[in-house]
């Protein structure tokens, strides 16, 4: 079975695809599977993975949306993982490990969406980034401290998907291109769906050219980034393309997400610093995985780790079992 896959592979891919009889292999080595490629193999753990179960109640923009149709960072990252394999497939790239890719890229994300991570980034010395954090997610906290030992490919493609990365295969620049896509265009629905703009606001030059609607305009963006790369040694989009996207970005940043992000930003900064506070004063009561963790890379790191393993209820339960007191308490 594994063999004919590797047969197709290197009969139909493109010259500039990473086989996956050629990846760089794992941190530690390990028999094999008999029928699964190693990124069919990184893909399956990944999913089976507690930390990605959590996403599931984790805020992508909007924090507990009015509402069934919003997404999570969960339909995000299935959102992400859709569109990757679709580039992958149209430019005869390596589909699994686009996969295996997108459905780690945000393990590693705090509760809160992004105000969590720039808190935790302001108040722990060590810093934090979630592309960082989805590594060590991977490497390190899964399984009790094991780790997933994902292949080399999968875990810098994780590291490497945000603007500030650098991908090494084309599978990890499509899957930067299809986080952006996805964010920017769902992100736009949610928005007209929580009334914090109109479809008549969106800048109409863009819109122009990528669509009226969320499906039409991830249908063009995948169809000019196949004309932009199809059988070329780099994924891009053409510059027309880009400059639009970059217009509806920026225009989301300014309209919708520091909107957004008001609405939860005070909240999110007392419930995670409070919670930040007391791990650090108390670190006795983090839990056992964490404590081990403590003593290996320091107290900060520790406390980190665990905040950002919250779903956004962990977190608000937690809080409120902390410090609000109860009915009928002295």
């Amino acid at each position: 079975m594994k063999e004919k896959i590797y047969e197709k592979e290197h009969a139909y891919f493109s010259p500039f695809a990473k086989l996956s009889d050629e990846s760089a292999g794992r941190l530690r080595e390990e028999e094999p599977c008999m029928m699964r490629t190693d990124f069919q193999r990184d893909r399956d753990r990944i999913i089976y993975s507690k930390a990605f179960l959590r996403l599931k109640n984790k805020t992508q923009v909007f924090f507990a949306p009015d509402g069934d149709h919003y997404m999570s960072r969960l339909t995000h990252t299935l959102d992400v993982s859709q569109i990757a394999r679709s580039l992958a497939r149209c430019l005869s790239l390596n589909e699994d490990l686009c996969e295996a890719i997108a459905l780690g890229h945000d393990l590693g994300h705090t509760p809160f969406g992004h105000v969590g991570e720039r808190l935790l980034n302001d108040l722990a010395p060590c810093g934090f980034r979630h592309n960082e954090q989805s590594l060590r997610v991977v490497d390190k906290l899964e399984k009790d401290g094991r780790g997933l030992n994902l292949t080399y490919e999968v875990r810098s493609g994780i590291l490497n998907h945000t603007p500030a990365g650098t991908p090494e295969t084309l599978e990890a620049e499509v899957v930067r291109y299809a986080d952006l896509i996805a964010y920017i265009n769902h992100d736009i629905e949610d928005a007209i769906r929580a009334g914090f703009l109109t479809a008549e606001e969106l800048p109409k030059d863009a819109i122009a050219l990528f669509g009226q609607h969320t499906s039409e305009r991830i249908n063009t963006a995948i169809l000019d980034i196949y004309r932009e790369s199809f059988g070329k040694p780099f994924v891009r989009m053409s510059k027309e393309m880009s400059e639009a996207l970059d217009a509806l970005k920026s225009f989301m940043f300014k309209h919708v997400y520091e909107e957004a992000n008001k609405l939860i930003q005070e909240s999110a900064k007392r419930m995670l610093g409070a919670l930040y506070d007391y791990f650090i004063q108390s670190p006795e009561q983090l839990p056992p995985l964490y404590l081990r963790l403590l003593e290996e890379d320091g107290k900060e790191r520790a406390v980190c780790d665990y905040l950002s393993s919250m779903t956004d209820r962990y977190a608000v339960n937690l809080f409120k079992s902390l410090y609000v007191p109860r009915e009928g308490s002295v």
